[in-house]
Protein backbone atom coordinates (compact mmCIF):
# COMPACT_ATOMS: atom_id res chain seq x y z
CA UNK A 1 0.00 0.00 0.00
CA UNK A 2 1.29 3.65 -0.73
CA UNK A 3 0.71 5.76 2.32
CA UNK A 4 1.01 8.93 0.46
CA UNK A 5 -1.68 7.81 -2.65
CA UNK A 6 -4.42 9.82 -0.65
CA UNK A 7 -6.27 6.14 0.05
CA UNK A 8 -7.62 5.16 3.26
CA UNK A 9 -8.38 1.33 3.82
CA UNK A 10 -11.84 0.41 4.69
CA UNK A 11 -10.09 -0.78 8.25
CA UNK A 12 -8.43 2.23 9.14
CA UNK A 13 -11.91 4.49 8.30
CA UNK A 14 -14.05 2.45 10.73
CA UNK A 15 -11.63 2.90 13.36
CA UNK A 16 -11.02 6.39 12.97
CA UNK A 17 -14.57 6.46 12.89
CA UNK A 18 -15.29 4.92 16.07
CA UNK A 19 -12.44 6.98 17.91
CA UNK A 20 -14.21 9.95 16.88
CA UNK A 21 -17.73 8.29 18.15
CA UNK A 22 -16.03 7.29 21.51
CA UNK A 23 -14.92 10.82 21.83
CA UNK A 24 -17.72 12.65 20.55
CA UNK A 25 -19.77 10.57 23.09
CA UNK A 26 -17.16 11.09 26.39
CA UNK A 27 -17.83 14.71 25.82
CA UNK A 28 -21.32 14.77 25.87
CA UNK A 29 -22.03 12.38 28.66
CA UNK A 30 -24.79 13.25 30.42
CA UNK A 31 -23.16 14.20 34.04
CA UNK A 32 -24.60 12.05 37.18
CA UNK A 33 -26.00 14.76 38.88
CA UNK A 34 -25.70 19.11 39.01
CA UNK A 35 -24.61 21.06 42.05
CA UNK A 36 -25.04 24.43 42.50
CA UNK A 37 -22.15 26.19 44.56
CA UNK A 38 -22.84 28.93 46.40
CA UNK A 39 -19.47 31.44 47.32
CA UNK A 40 -19.32 35.18 48.42
CA UNK A 41 -17.76 37.39 46.55
CA UNK A 42 -15.23 39.22 48.36
CA UNK A 43 -14.16 39.06 52.14
CA UNK A 44 -11.39 37.11 53.88
CA UNK A 45 -12.53 33.53 53.05
CA UNK A 46 -12.46 34.85 49.30
CA UNK A 47 -8.72 32.60 49.18
CA UNK A 48 -10.76 29.42 50.48
CA UNK A 49 -13.88 30.06 47.73
CA UNK A 50 -11.32 30.28 45.12
CA UNK A 51 -9.10 27.70 46.30
CA UNK A 52 -12.58 25.21 46.54
CA UNK A 53 -13.49 26.16 43.05
CA UNK A 54 -10.12 25.02 41.49
CA UNK A 55 -10.41 21.90 43.39
CA UNK A 56 -14.00 21.16 42.49
CA UNK A 57 -14.30 21.92 39.16
CA UNK A 58 -11.37 19.31 38.49
CA UNK A 59 -13.10 16.87 40.94
CA UNK A 60 -16.31 17.40 38.89
CA UNK A 61 -14.54 16.37 35.32
CA UNK A 62 -13.20 13.69 37.27
CA UNK A 63 -16.46 12.46 38.42
CA UNK A 64 -18.62 13.45 35.88
CA UNK A 65 -20.82 15.68 37.59
CA UNK A 66 -21.47 19.42 36.55
CA UNK A 67 -21.23 22.13 39.00
CA UNK A 68 -22.60 26.26 38.82
CA UNK A 69 -21.46 28.85 41.15
CA UNK A 70 -23.53 31.74 42.44
CA UNK A 71 -22.18 34.74 44.68
CA UNK A 72 -25.46 36.19 45.69
CA UNK A 73 -29.19 34.69 45.95
CA UNK A 74 -30.82 36.80 43.30
CA UNK A 75 -31.35 33.66 41.11
CA UNK A 76 -32.65 31.37 43.80
CA UNK A 77 -36.17 30.14 43.64
CA UNK A 78 -38.53 27.06 43.19
CA UNK A 79 -37.74 26.78 39.67
CA UNK A 80 -34.19 27.52 39.69
CA UNK A 81 -33.34 24.77 42.24
CA UNK A 82 -34.87 21.74 40.85
CA UNK A 83 -32.14 21.40 38.31
CA UNK A 84 -29.55 20.91 41.35
CA UNK A 85 -29.81 17.68 43.41
CA UNK A 86 -26.88 19.39 45.52
CA UNK A 87 -26.44 22.54 47.17
CA UNK A 88 -22.99 23.23 48.80
CA UNK A 89 -22.97 26.18 50.58
CA UNK A 90 -19.20 27.45 50.60
CA UNK A 91 -18.69 29.96 53.66
CA UNK A 92 -21.57 31.57 52.08
CA UNK A 93 -23.98 33.79 55.52
CA UNK A 94 -27.54 32.71 56.66
CA UNK A 95 -28.41 35.91 56.01
CA UNK A 96 -29.45 39.02 53.60
CA UNK A 97 -30.79 36.75 51.48
CA UNK A 98 -33.50 37.49 49.20
CA UNK A 99 -37.31 36.47 50.58
CA UNK A 100 -37.96 34.66 47.61
CA UNK A 101 -34.38 32.83 47.55
CA UNK A 102 -35.02 32.08 51.56
CA UNK A 103 -38.22 29.98 51.21
CA UNK A 104 -37.36 28.35 48.06
CA UNK A 105 -34.34 26.89 50.19
CA UNK A 106 -36.14 26.34 52.77
CA UNK A 107 -38.62 23.93 50.82
CA UNK A 108 -35.72 22.52 48.81
CA UNK A 109 -34.36 21.35 53.00
CA UNK A 110 -37.72 20.38 54.30
CA UNK A 111 -38.97 18.34 51.48
CA UNK A 112 -35.90 16.38 50.40
CA UNK A 113 -35.43 17.83 46.86
CA UNK A 114 -31.97 17.31 47.34
CA UNK A 115 -28.72 17.53 49.69
CA UNK A 116 -26.63 19.94 51.15
CA UNK A 117 -23.51 20.81 52.26
CA UNK A 118 -22.45 23.57 54.43
CA UNK A 119 -18.98 25.16 55.67
CA UNK A 120 -18.03 27.46 57.98
CA UNK A 121 -19.81 30.91 57.50
CA UNK A 122 -22.99 29.00 57.29
CA UNK A 123 -23.28 29.21 60.66
CA UNK A 124 -22.86 32.86 61.59
CA UNK A 125 -26.11 32.90 63.05
CA UNK A 126 -26.94 36.00 64.52
CA UNK A 127 -27.79 40.07 64.08
CA UNK A 128 -25.27 40.79 61.05
CA UNK A 129 -24.97 43.70 58.99
CA UNK A 130 -28.40 45.20 60.10
CA UNK A 131 -29.95 41.83 59.06
CA UNK A 132 -32.15 39.87 61.83
CA UNK A 133 -30.80 36.05 63.08
CA UNK A 134 -32.94 33.54 60.52
CA UNK A 135 -34.65 31.59 63.11
CA UNK A 136 -35.44 28.30 60.29
CA UNK A 137 -31.94 27.92 59.97
CA UNK A 138 -30.46 28.15 63.08
CA UNK A 139 -32.74 25.49 64.11
CA UNK A 140 -31.49 23.96 60.87
CA UNK A 141 -27.92 24.18 62.55
CA UNK A 142 -29.10 22.91 65.78
CA UNK A 143 -30.51 26.09 67.27
CA UNK A 144 -27.84 27.92 67.65
CA UNK A 145 -26.53 31.36 67.47
CA UNK A 146 -22.67 32.86 66.83
CA UNK A 147 -21.35 33.87 69.87
CA UNK A 148 -17.69 34.64 69.53
CA UNK A 149 -14.35 33.27 67.36
CA UNK A 150 -10.73 32.71 67.47
CA UNK A 151 -9.86 35.84 65.43
CA UNK A 152 -5.99 34.83 65.64
CA UNK A 153 -6.49 31.73 64.23
CA UNK A 154 -5.34 27.80 66.19
CA UNK A 155 -4.71 24.45 65.05
CA UNK A 156 -6.79 21.91 66.86
CA UNK A 157 -7.46 18.24 66.69
CA UNK A 158 -10.63 16.60 65.52
CA UNK A 159 -11.85 13.40 66.62
CA UNK A 160 -14.54 11.73 64.90
CA UNK A 161 -17.40 10.68 67.05
CA UNK A 162 -19.60 8.84 64.29
CA UNK A 163 -17.17 6.58 62.66
CA UNK A 164 -19.66 4.24 60.63
CA UNK A 165 -21.21 7.71 59.16
CA UNK A 166 -20.20 7.66 55.13
CA UNK A 167 -18.96 10.68 55.44
CA UNK A 168 -16.32 9.25 57.64
CA UNK A 169 -15.46 6.26 55.33
CA UNK A 170 -11.24 6.35 55.03
CA UNK A 171 -11.08 8.84 58.03
CA UNK A 172 -8.89 8.48 60.79
CA UNK A 173 -10.29 8.61 64.52
CA UNK A 174 -8.53 12.08 64.57
CA UNK A 175 -6.69 14.58 62.17
CA UNK A 176 -4.94 17.74 62.89
CA UNK A 177 -6.43 21.00 61.31
CA UNK A 178 -3.62 23.03 61.23
CA UNK A 179 -5.05 26.71 60.73
CA UNK A 180 -9.10 27.66 61.93
CA UNK A 181 -10.77 31.05 63.59
CA UNK A 182 -12.80 28.15 65.27
CA UNK A 183 -16.29 29.58 66.04
CA UNK A 184 -18.27 28.94 69.50
CA UNK A 185 -21.89 29.76 69.52
CA UNK A 186 -24.02 30.41 72.14
CA UNK A 187 -24.53 26.19 72.91
CA UNK A 188 -23.94 22.94 72.25
CA UNK A 189 -25.94 21.66 68.83
CA UNK A 190 -25.55 18.16 70.14
CA UNK A 191 -29.11 17.63 71.72
CA UNK A 192 -30.15 19.31 67.82
CA UNK A 193 -28.49 17.35 65.45
CA UNK A 194 -26.51 14.00 64.70
CA UNK A 195 -22.67 14.95 65.96
CA UNK A 196 -20.31 13.18 63.65
CA UNK A 197 -17.24 15.03 65.02
CA UNK A 198 -16.20 17.22 67.45
CA UNK A 199 -12.67 19.19 68.10
CA UNK A 200 -10.74 18.85 71.22
CA UNK A 201 -10.11 22.41 72.84
CA UNK A 202 -7.07 20.99 74.74
CA UNK A 203 -4.97 20.57 71.78
CA UNK A 204 -5.28 24.15 70.57
CA UNK A 205 -2.31 25.66 69.32
CA UNK A 206 -1.52 28.51 70.23
CA UNK A 207 -4.29 28.23 73.28
CA UNK A 208 -7.10 30.40 73.31
CA UNK A 209 -9.61 31.25 76.03
CA UNK A 210 -11.80 31.52 73.72
CA UNK A 211 -13.73 27.79 74.08
CA UNK A 212 -17.32 26.48 74.84
CA UNK A 213 -16.64 22.90 75.95
CA UNK A 214 -18.23 20.50 73.67
CA UNK A 215 -17.70 21.86 70.59
CA UNK A 216 -19.26 19.87 67.51
CA UNK A 217 -17.49 20.80 63.95
CA UNK A 218 -19.50 18.03 61.94
CA UNK A 219 -22.79 17.37 62.02
CA UNK A 220 -26.19 16.55 60.25
CA UNK A 221 -29.66 17.32 61.41
CA UNK A 222 -32.01 13.90 60.42
CA UNK A 223 -34.85 15.99 61.18
CA UNK A 224 -34.50 17.36 58.07
CA UNK A 225 -35.46 15.31 54.59
CA UNK A 226 -32.88 16.54 52.74
CA UNK A 227 -29.85 14.86 53.02
CA UNK A 228 -27.46 17.58 54.92
CA UNK A 229 -24.39 18.31 56.63
CA UNK A 230 -22.86 21.20 58.04
CA UNK A 231 -18.35 21.06 57.91
CA UNK A 232 -17.29 24.00 60.22
CA UNK A 233 -13.43 24.10 58.81
CA UNK A 234 -13.60 26.04 55.98
CA UNK A 235 -11.75 29.58 56.19
CA UNK A 236 -7.88 28.67 55.15
CA UNK A 237 -7.16 27.19 51.60
CA UNK A 238 -4.19 25.47 53.71
CA UNK A 239 -7.31 22.63 54.08
CA UNK A 240 -6.90 21.67 50.59
CA UNK A 241 -3.32 20.58 51.30
CA UNK A 242 -5.02 17.46 53.91
CA UNK A 243 -6.03 14.72 52.35
CA UNK A 244 -8.03 13.93 55.50
CA UNK A 245 -10.26 17.20 54.56
CA UNK A 246 -10.35 16.12 50.22
CA UNK A 247 -11.21 13.30 51.65
CA UNK A 248 -14.19 14.26 53.86
CA UNK A 249 -15.41 16.85 51.27
CA UNK A 250 -15.94 13.90 48.89
CA UNK A 251 -17.45 11.74 50.87
CA UNK A 252 -19.88 14.50 51.71
CA UNK A 253 -20.74 15.40 48.22
CA UNK A 254 -21.76 11.92 47.41
CA UNK A 255 -23.13 10.78 50.14
CA UNK A 256 -25.59 14.30 49.85
CA UNK A 257 -26.15 13.57 46.45
CA UNK A 258 -27.63 10.27 46.77
CA UNK A 259 -24.54 8.23 45.19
Amino acid sequence: MNVFSGKIPVYLLAGLLFCICTATFGQTKKPQFRVLAMAEPGGHHIEYSKRAQVWLDSLAAKENFSIDYIDKTDLINDAYLVKYQLIIQLDYVPYAWKPEASAAFEKYINEGKGGWIGFHHATLLGEFDGYKIWPWFSDFMGGIRYKNYIGDFAAGTVVVEKKNHPVMKGVPASFLVKKEEWYIYDKSPRPNVDVIASVDESTYSPDSKVKMGDHPVIWSNPKMKAKNIYIFMGHSPVLFESDVYKTIFINAIFWAAGK
